[in-house]
Protein backbone atom coordinates (compact mmCIF):
# COMPACT_ATOMS: atom_id res chain seq x y z
CA UNK A 1 0.00 0.00 0.00
CA UNK A 2 1.23 3.78 -0.63
CA UNK A 3 0.65 6.00 2.24
CA UNK A 4 0.95 9.30 2.46
CA UNK A 5 1.86 10.68 5.62
CA UNK A 6 2.15 14.50 6.58
CA UNK A 7 4.50 14.92 9.46
CA UNK A 8 8.15 14.10 9.19
CA UNK A 9 9.06 15.40 13.12
CA UNK A 10 10.02 12.48 15.52
CA UNK A 11 6.68 10.94 15.96
CA UNK A 12 6.14 10.57 12.71
CA UNK A 13 9.22 8.77 12.15
CA UNK A 14 9.33 7.27 15.09
CA UNK A 15 6.07 5.79 15.33
CA UNK A 16 3.47 6.16 12.64
CA UNK A 17 5.80 5.84 9.54
CA UNK A 18 7.68 3.37 11.69
CA UNK A 19 4.77 0.70 11.79
CA UNK A 20 3.46 1.56 8.63
CA UNK A 21 6.70 1.02 7.27
CA UNK A 22 7.11 -2.28 9.29
CA UNK A 23 4.12 -3.30 7.23
CA UNK A 24 5.51 -3.02 3.98
CA UNK A 25 3.32 -0.01 3.18
CA UNK A 26 5.66 3.02 0.98
CA UNK A 27 5.65 5.90 3.35
CA UNK A 28 5.99 8.94 1.83
CA UNK A 29 6.69 11.84 4.24
CA UNK A 30 4.77 15.53 3.56
CA UNK A 31 6.58 18.32 5.32
CA UNK A 32 7.83 21.65 5.41
CA UNK A 33 11.05 21.27 6.47
CA UNK A 34 13.27 21.35 2.96
CA UNK A 35 16.42 19.84 5.20
CA UNK A 36 14.50 16.82 6.17
CA UNK A 37 13.07 16.31 2.79
CA UNK A 38 16.26 16.75 1.33
CA UNK A 39 18.04 13.99 3.50
CA UNK A 40 14.98 11.61 3.83
CA UNK A 41 14.78 11.34 -0.20
CA UNK A 42 19.20 10.81 0.06
CA UNK A 43 19.14 8.17 2.35
CA UNK A 44 15.77 6.46 1.54
CA UNK A 45 16.54 5.28 5.30
CA UNK A 46 16.41 6.23 8.94
CA UNK A 47 17.37 4.82 12.07
CA UNK A 48 15.37 4.06 14.94
CA UNK A 49 16.59 3.63 18.68
CA UNK A 50 13.41 1.72 20.81
CA UNK A 51 14.39 1.68 24.17
CA UNK A 52 12.91 -0.35 26.95
CA UNK A 53 13.75 -3.61 28.92
CA UNK A 54 15.50 -4.62 26.19
CA UNK A 55 17.33 -1.94 23.51
CA UNK A 56 17.31 -3.02 20.10
CA UNK A 57 18.29 -0.33 16.59
CA UNK A 58 15.89 -0.65 13.82
CA UNK A 59 16.42 0.97 10.17
CA UNK A 60 13.58 2.24 8.27
CA UNK A 61 13.89 1.88 4.63
CA UNK A 62 12.82 2.57 1.40
CA UNK A 63 10.74 5.90 2.51
CA UNK A 64 10.78 9.14 0.21
CA UNK A 65 9.26 12.70 1.28
CA UNK A 66 7.90 15.68 -0.45
CA UNK A 67 6.72 18.92 0.36
CA UNK A 68 3.66 19.69 1.96
CA UNK A 69 3.18 23.04 0.43
CA UNK A 70 4.29 21.58 -3.36
CA UNK A 71 2.34 20.27 -6.04
CA UNK A 72 3.93 16.81 -5.47
CA UNK A 73 1.86 16.38 -2.68
CA UNK A 74 -1.24 16.78 -4.43
CA UNK A 75 0.08 13.81 -7.04
CA UNK A 76 0.85 11.59 -4.05
CA UNK A 77 -2.81 12.17 -2.77
CA UNK A 78 -4.50 10.91 -6.02
CA UNK A 79 -2.74 7.60 -5.80
CA UNK A 80 -2.77 7.11 -2.37
CA UNK A 81 -3.94 4.16 -0.73
CA UNK A 82 -3.95 5.58 3.08
CA UNK A 83 -3.34 8.96 4.51
CA UNK A 84 -1.74 9.63 8.31
CA UNK A 85 -1.03 12.70 10.33
CA UNK A 86 1.03 13.64 13.18
CA UNK A 87 1.63 17.56 12.74
CA UNK A 88 -0.06 18.42 15.84
CA UNK A 89 -3.35 19.34 16.42
CA UNK A 90 -2.86 23.51 15.75
CA UNK A 91 -1.45 22.49 12.27
CA UNK A 92 -4.60 20.27 10.89
CA UNK A 93 -6.22 22.83 10.25
CA UNK A 94 -3.46 24.55 7.96
CA UNK A 95 -3.20 20.63 5.92
CA UNK A 96 -6.82 20.99 5.26
CA UNK A 97 -6.79 23.23 2.23
CA UNK A 98 -4.01 20.86 0.60
CA UNK A 99 -6.00 17.75 1.26
CA UNK A 100 -9.36 19.07 -0.06
CA UNK A 101 -7.20 20.10 -3.26
CA UNK A 102 -5.77 16.31 -3.34
CA UNK A 103 -9.20 14.93 -3.01
CA UNK A 104 -10.04 17.43 -5.58
CA UNK A 105 -7.98 16.28 -8.08
CA UNK A 106 -8.35 12.32 -7.40
CA UNK A 107 -12.00 12.46 -8.04
CA UNK A 108 -10.88 14.56 -11.20
CA UNK A 109 -8.95 12.10 -11.78
CA UNK A 110 -11.37 9.56 -11.87
CA UNK A 111 -10.04 7.77 -8.70
CA UNK A 112 -13.14 6.87 -6.56
CA UNK A 113 -11.28 3.80 -5.03
CA UNK A 114 -11.61 3.88 -1.00
CA UNK A 115 -9.50 5.73 0.53
CA UNK A 116 -8.53 6.01 4.62
CA UNK A 117 -7.84 9.31 6.50
CA UNK A 118 -6.31 8.86 9.89
CA UNK A 119 -5.04 11.77 11.99
CA UNK A 120 -2.78 10.49 14.92
CA UNK A 121 -3.00 13.71 17.38
CA UNK A 122 -3.13 14.10 20.89
CA UNK A 123 -6.45 15.30 20.77
CA UNK A 124 -9.80 13.65 21.21
CA UNK A 125 -12.14 12.91 17.48
CA UNK A 126 -8.55 14.48 15.72
CA UNK A 127 -9.73 13.31 12.31
CA UNK A 128 -13.53 14.19 12.48
CA UNK A 129 -12.46 17.32 13.36
CA UNK A 130 -10.08 17.52 10.06
CA UNK A 131 -12.90 16.36 8.25
CA UNK A 132 -15.10 19.37 8.69
CA UNK A 133 -12.16 21.81 8.08
CA UNK A 134 -11.61 19.56 4.29
CA UNK A 135 -15.26 20.20 4.15
CA UNK A 136 -14.95 23.92 4.48
CA UNK A 137 -12.05 24.50 1.59
CA UNK A 138 -13.45 21.09 -0.62
CA UNK A 139 -16.22 22.70 -3.54
CA UNK A 140 -20.09 21.38 -2.45
CA UNK A 141 -20.01 19.47 -5.48
CA UNK A 142 -17.68 16.99 -4.71
CA UNK A 143 -19.47 16.66 -1.07
CA UNK A 144 -21.50 13.24 -1.95
CA UNK A 145 -18.48 11.59 -3.53
CA UNK A 146 -16.36 12.50 -0.46
CA UNK A 147 -18.89 11.10 1.49
CA UNK A 148 -18.70 7.80 -0.43
CA UNK A 149 -15.03 6.70 -0.43
CA UNK A 150 -13.08 9.02 2.04
CA UNK A 151 -13.22 7.54 5.21
CA UNK A 152 -12.23 9.86 8.07
CA UNK A 153 -10.79 7.49 11.12
CA UNK A 154 -10.55 8.70 14.22
CA UNK A 155 -8.01 7.41 16.45
CA UNK A 156 -5.95 7.54 19.72
CA UNK A 157 -1.89 7.39 19.84
CA UNK A 158 0.36 6.43 22.48
CA UNK A 159 3.99 6.67 22.55
CA UNK A 160 6.50 8.46 24.32
CA UNK A 161 8.63 9.95 21.61
CA UNK A 162 11.13 13.02 23.12
CA UNK A 163 13.19 15.00 21.18
CA UNK A 164 16.44 13.96 19.46
CA UNK A 165 19.72 14.56 22.19
CA UNK A 166 21.36 17.60 20.81
CA UNK A 167 24.70 15.71 20.98
CA UNK A 168 23.04 13.79 18.03
CA UNK A 169 24.64 14.60 14.43
CA UNK A 170 22.08 12.38 12.84
CA UNK A 171 18.99 14.84 11.97
CA UNK A 172 16.92 11.88 10.89
CA UNK A 173 18.02 9.18 13.70
CA UNK A 174 15.21 9.01 16.90
CA UNK A 175 14.97 7.76 20.17
CA UNK A 176 11.49 5.66 20.92
CA UNK A 177 10.64 3.52 23.69
CA UNK A 178 9.17 0.11 23.18
CA UNK A 179 5.33 0.89 23.94
CA UNK A 180 3.41 1.86 21.59
CA UNK A 181 -0.37 1.71 20.73
CA UNK A 182 -2.63 3.15 17.94
CA UNK A 183 -5.83 2.30 18.10
CA UNK A 184 -8.69 3.11 15.56
CA UNK A 185 -12.75 3.33 14.87
CA UNK A 186 -13.05 0.63 12.77
CA UNK A 187 -16.66 2.04 12.27
CA UNK A 188 -15.22 4.57 10.23
CA UNK A 189 -13.09 3.15 7.68
CA UNK A 190 -14.14 2.85 4.16
CA UNK A 191 -13.58 0.00 2.20
CA UNK A 192 -10.92 -3.30 3.96
CA UNK A 193 -9.45 -2.38 6.52
CA UNK A 194 -5.91 -2.24 6.03
CA UNK A 195 -3.92 -5.37 7.96
CA UNK A 196 -1.19 -3.46 10.11
CA UNK A 197 0.58 -5.09 12.59
CA UNK A 198 0.52 -2.59 15.70
CA UNK A 199 -2.64 -0.78 14.88
CA UNK A 200 -5.81 -2.03 17.27
CA UNK A 201 -9.42 -1.71 15.16
CA UNK A 202 -12.28 -1.13 18.06
CA UNK A 203 -15.75 -0.08 18.41
CA UNK A 204 -15.54 1.66 21.33
CA UNK A 205 -12.90 4.02 20.92
CA UNK A 206 -13.49 6.68 23.37
CA UNK A 207 -13.09 4.30 26.43
CA UNK A 208 -9.54 4.16 24.76
CA UNK A 209 -9.11 7.79 24.24
CA UNK A 210 -10.16 8.67 27.67
CA UNK A 211 -8.22 6.21 29.45
CA UNK A 212 -5.24 7.64 27.40
CA UNK A 213 -6.05 11.07 28.27
CA UNK A 214 -7.19 10.78 31.90
CA UNK A 215 -4.35 7.52 32.35
CA UNK A 216 -1.14 8.33 30.83
CA UNK A 217 -1.81 11.98 30.13
CA UNK A 218 -2.76 12.82 33.74
CA UNK A 219 -0.08 10.96 35.31
CA UNK A 220 2.61 12.57 32.49
CA UNK A 221 1.50 16.24 33.65
CA UNK A 222 0.87 15.37 37.34
CA UNK A 223 4.59 13.83 37.26
CA UNK A 224 5.40 17.53 35.20
CA UNK A 225 3.92 19.71 37.61
CA UNK A 226 4.89 18.41 41.14
CA UNK A 227 8.59 17.55 39.39
CA UNK A 228 8.82 21.51 38.48
CA UNK A 229 8.14 22.65 42.08
CA UNK A 230 10.99 20.39 43.45
CA UNK A 231 13.31 21.46 40.99
CA UNK A 232 13.47 18.14 38.84
CA UNK A 233 14.71 18.06 35.35
CA UNK A 234 13.23 15.21 33.86
CA UNK A 235 10.64 12.84 33.83
CA UNK A 236 12.57 10.12 35.22
CA UNK A 237 14.26 11.95 38.12
CA UNK A 238 10.87 13.55 39.14
CA UNK A 239 8.93 9.77 39.32
CA UNK A 240 11.95 8.06 40.99
CA UNK A 241 10.76 11.08 43.98
CA UNK A 242 8.47 8.90 46.22
CA UNK A 243 6.48 11.56 47.10
CA UNK A 244 6.04 12.06 43.97
CA UNK A 245 5.28 8.56 42.95
CA UNK A 246 2.97 8.42 45.59
CA UNK A 247 1.12 11.15 44.38
CA UNK A 248 1.30 10.47 41.08
CA UNK A 249 0.01 6.55 41.36
CA UNK A 250 -2.97 8.14 43.44
CA UNK A 251 -4.11 10.61 40.78
CA UNK A 252 -3.98 7.81 38.09
CA UNK A 253 -6.34 5.59 40.70
CA UNK A 254 -8.67 8.04 41.28
CA UNK A 255 -9.39 8.73 37.66
CA UNK A 256 -9.16 5.08 37.07
CA UNK A 257 -12.09 4.84 39.36
CA UNK A 258 -14.25 6.88 37.25
CA UNK A 259 -12.67 4.42 34.04
CA UNK A 260 -13.83 1.57 35.34
CA UNK A 261 -17.31 2.36 35.84
CA UNK A 262 -18.14 4.19 32.68
CA UNK A 263 -15.99 1.58 30.78
CA UNK A 264 -16.66 -1.80 32.22
CA UNK A 265 -12.55 -1.98 32.22
CA UNK A 266 -11.21 -5.05 34.64
CA UNK A 267 -9.92 -3.04 37.76
CA UNK A 268 -6.78 -5.57 37.96
CA UNK A 269 -5.86 -4.92 33.93
CA UNK A 270 -7.00 -1.03 34.65
CA UNK A 271 -4.16 -1.01 37.78
CA UNK A 272 -1.80 -3.40 35.89
CA UNK A 273 -1.69 -0.51 33.14
CA UNK A 274 -1.20 1.99 35.92
CA UNK A 275 2.06 0.10 37.08
CA UNK A 276 2.95 0.25 33.42
CA UNK A 277 3.10 3.83 32.85
CA UNK A 278 4.75 4.40 35.91
CA UNK A 279 7.24 1.96 34.77
CA UNK A 280 7.73 3.91 31.26
CA UNK A 281 8.27 7.23 32.94
CA UNK A 282 11.15 5.55 34.90
CA UNK A 283 12.86 4.39 31.31
CA UNK A 284 16.36 4.74 32.23
CA UNK A 285 17.01 5.58 28.25
CA UNK A 286 14.54 8.21 27.62
CA UNK A 287 15.52 11.69 28.51
CA UNK A 288 12.08 13.30 28.79
CA UNK A 289 12.34 16.86 30.16
CA UNK A 290 10.03 18.19 32.62
CA UNK A 291 9.68 21.38 30.68
CA UNK A 292 8.59 19.77 27.50
CA UNK A 293 6.07 17.62 29.02
CA UNK A 294 4.64 20.27 30.87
Amino acid sequence: MKTLHFGAGNIGRGFIGKVLADASHQVTFADVNDTLIDQLNHRQEYKVHVVGADQKLDVVRNVAAVSSAGHEVIARIITADLVTTAVGPNILDKIASTLAKGLQARFDAGNLTPLNVIACENMVRGTSHLKREVLKYLPVAYHATLESCIGFVDSAVDRIVPPAAAANDDPLEVTVESFSEWIVDQTQFKGELPQVAGMEPTDNLMAFVERKLFTLNTGHIVTAYLGKLRGCRTVREAIEDPVIRSKVRRAMEESGAVLVKRYGFDPRLHAAYIEKILARFANPYLVDEIDRVG
